[in-house]
């Protein structure tokens, strides 16, 4: 099942309109959407190594504009829209703790957040309800998310065909590591918030 469902991700990440799907994704997962983009920017590349820093820079131009999306949600709508959210994530009862010291390390937790596999759209949502600056924020983000996406493509630009190699011949375990970051992500912000 899980090769069945590799193989479809990789087919469609050639596809004529998997630039805008990950556009999509991009965008979505920094504001509410807990799947990371490299679900898809992975095999984006892998699939069309010589259009890297292309797929790189759609992916952290919407990441960045979901986080303003975050950020929005945090600040006009977090009664309504983003407490619910940060309740879905269990993240509600330790904000308003967390709200008071956020502003004076807020630029480093965006970026961490932007980097790590730190859940970012609870960074977007709370810089948004504690009012940091709005410029400390965008450059911390293009900074995290550019970093990263720039990163793996890079990395997969480099050793594109080893790496899809070692995927491939390893793509159970990768997938349980996958899902242990990504549930780590969200226990290590549980304790932090």
């Amino acid at each position: 099942m899980l090769r069945s469902l590799y193989d479809r991700t990789m087919n469609l990440a050639a596809h004529r309109h998997a630039l805008a799907a990950l556009f999509v994704i991009s965008f979505v997962e920094s504001s509410v959407f807990p799947i990371p983009p490299d679900v898809i920017l992975i095999p984006m590349v892998l699939a069309a190594r010589d259009k890297a820093w292309r797929i790189a820079l759609v992916c952290t131009v919407a990441s960045v504009i979901g986080g303003g999306a975050g950020y929005g949600i945090g600040h006009f709508l977090f009664e309504e829209v983003g407490r619910p959210i940060l309740e879905l994530y269990q993240y509600g009862p330790k904000f308003d703790v967390f709200q008071a010291k956020y502003n004076e390390w807020g630029a480093w937790a965006v970026f961490v957040a932007g980097v790590t596999p730190f859940p970012y759209k609870v960074i977007t949502i709370l810089s948004g309800v504690t009012g940091l600056d709005v410029p400390v924020f965008l450059i911390s983000s293009v900074l995290a998310r550019g970093l990263r996406f720039f990163l793996v493509a890079w990395l997969l630009w480099k050793f594109g065909e080893p790496i899809r190699e070692f995927i491939e011949k390893r793509l159970g375990a990768l997938f349980i590591a996958f899902c242990v970051l990504l549930i780590g992500g969200f226990v290590l912000i549980k304790f932090v918030i």
